[in-house]
């Protein structure tokens, strides 16, 4: 009876201990996969925030790559506009120019005035022996009055009447002309020398404009930037 129930106290006891170092061990064990389940979090993290920076800052290169190529693509836009600005109305002046010394070269009295300046310098340049032909535009003299009067035409005594030049020049060794083109201004030719001094709308719009571009474009750096 003693025996058995020593037997049965040691059985017990084995049980008890083997239940406390279950529970010992099992809380081992689990601190032991908490710890390692920890870890492998903390290097999960680690890895995502590392993957999270990188891609945070390609989109950042890309944004501002995207944002610079914008930004030039509309600084380029704006110069090409302010240049197409600026050539447009360099044209237009240059028009409107044109158009200014068209009218001013078809009025005789202009014509008459550059007839009078040119001949008298000429004259003192190259002598009063000279003989000078003055070819006057078309449109002075009218295509009805050139149909009509050929034959005065050919010797200037219709050119001269139309301008009402003083026959004093005429008799220096003037002789004016009818252009057989359309081209507005004089030309000037010294028959002996074969020299032509071109005073047409287009030489003179040329020569305005190499004067007066320069301070017209100015005006446009100022105005548009």
């Amino acid at each position: 009876m003693i025996e058995s129930d020593i037997n049965a106290q040691g059985v017990d006891a084995l049980i008890k201990k083997l239940h406390e170092d279950g529970v010992s061990s099992g809380r081992e064990q689990a601190k032991k996969i908490i710890a390692e389940a920890e870890h492998k979090a903390e290097k999960i993290l680690t890895k995502a925030k590392l993957a999270a920076d990188k891609y945070l800052k390609e989109a950042r290169l890309a944004a501002d790559k995207y944002q610079a190529g914008g930004e030039q693509a509309l600084n380029t836009a704006m110069r090409d506009a302010v240049l197409s600005m600026k050539s447009g109305l360099m044209a237009h002046f240059q028009a409107d120019l044109k158009r200014l010394v068209s009218d001013s070269l078809s009025q005789p009295d202009m014509l008459e005035k550059m007839i009078l300046e040119i001949v008298g310098s000429a004259k003192k340049s190259i002598g009063t022996e000279k003989h000078i032909d003055i070819i006057l535009p078309v449109e002075v003299i009218g295509s009805q009055a050139i149909e009509e009067r050929a034959e005065e035409l050919q010797n200037g005594a219709l050119t001269q009447y139309v301008l009402g030049l003083t026959q004093a020049m005429f008799q220096q060794g003037v002789t004016l002309h009818a252009a057989n083109d359309f081209c507005s201004g004089i030309r000037v030719k010294l028959n002996d020398k074969h020299i032509i001094l071109d005073l047409s709308e287009a030489s003179i719009t040329s020569l305005l404009m190499q004067h007066m571009q320069p301070r017209f474009r100015a005006l446009l750096e100022g105005v548009i930037k």
